[in-house]
């Protein structure tokens, strides 16, 4: 799979707040620090900002339960990044 290993039984469904880039994760806590962004982090905070707020851009949507309902989303979004094969919806 593209996001989470074969088998997996439960994930994270996460949409970043900073770039909107969507993703599954193997965690499944409220927030936490969005893979594309984590690479351009800005550790300079403003008066009104903490440092959770600053790393912790992703928020979950939806905790997927179940290794059928994984490998579905997980292909469901590799589709949009690889372009893949969609035959199979």
């Amino acid at each position: 799979m593209y996001y989470v290993p074969d088998g997996t039984k439960e994930c994270g469904y996460y949409e970043c707040k900073k770039c909107g880039n969507r993703f599954l994760s193997l965690q499944t806590m409220k927030r936490i620090p969005c893979p594309d962004c984590e690479q351009e982090i800005d550790y300079e905070i403003g008066p009104d900002e903490s440092l959770e707020d600053v790393l912790d851009t992703a928020e979950l949507l939806q905790k997927i339960e179940g290794t059928e309902e994984v490998a579905k989303m997980d292909a469901l979004l590799s589709l949009a990044i690889t372009g893949g094969d969609c035959n199979w919806i």
